[in-house]
């Protein structure tokens, strides 16, 4: 299946490019696969005309897909490199999944709206990802692909889940955004090391509850 991305929204997506960049986005990989992925087809089509505005947008469910410059942090913190096996729990519209794959990596996604996981999975399909996604509770993570190089949360959890821990490799990065629903989360991120967790903070951010 042939998907619209008329030039006009190539062209958006490099302004939004550019803009990130302005905004500290310095991993040229990211940038490159934010270029790429055609946001706009991950948003309802009365949203098309916004999908490049630097803002979180509606979608099924009462989720959201996330800000761009969300996306980008979250995905630079996790130090991508090709072939690296990555859990997403939250799936959502599929966009970061797809940003995931187009860098290279090997994702593994969770979503529990069973609407936005069968949406996500036609159109990551489409657009020629291969993406593993599972209907189901995140916080249990996905132990028969663990461990896990990466693990990204996309939505606010008061605490880290333990399984979710327990599936991260040796050397593996997990980024989560951490805090009180309704109300700005902070961003963690923890590196395990020899067996043990080093978590450090970079800024607030708002998302929606992990459910």
């Amino acid at each position: 299946m042939v998907l619209p991305d008329p030039p006009r929204y190539q062209g958006l997506r490099r302004k939004l490019v550019a803009h990130l960049r302005a905004q500290g986005i310095t991993d040229e990989r990211v940038l490159a696969a934010m270029e790429k992925v055609p946001r706009h087809l991950f948003v309802e089509s009365g949203l098309w005309e916004h999908a490049y505005e630097d803002r979180a947008l509606p979608i099924a469910g009462g989720q959201t897909i996330s800000q761009p410059y969300t996306v980008a942090f979250q995905t630079q913190l996790l130090e991508i490199v090709p072939g690296c096996k990555v859990l997403e729990i939250g799936t959502g519209s599929g966009y970061q999944a797809a940003i995931l794959a187009e860098m290279g990596a090997e994702v593994y996604s969770i979503e529990r709206v069973r609407e936005l996981y069968q949406k996500a999975k036609a159109l990551l399909a489409n657009l020629g990802y291969r993406v593993y996604l599972r209907w189901g509770d995140g916080r249990l993570g996905w132990p028969t692909h663990a461990p896990y190089d990466r693990i990204l949360l996309t939505a606010a959890a008061p605490e880290l889940p333990p399984p979710l821990i327990a599936q991260l490799a040796e050397g593996g990065r997990l980024v989560a955004p951490l805090g009180a629903p309704n109300s700005t989360q902070a961003m963690i991120l923890l590196v395990k090391k020899n067996g043990q967790l080093h978590q450090t903070q970079h800024g607030h951010f708002r998302f929606v509850p992990l459910q």
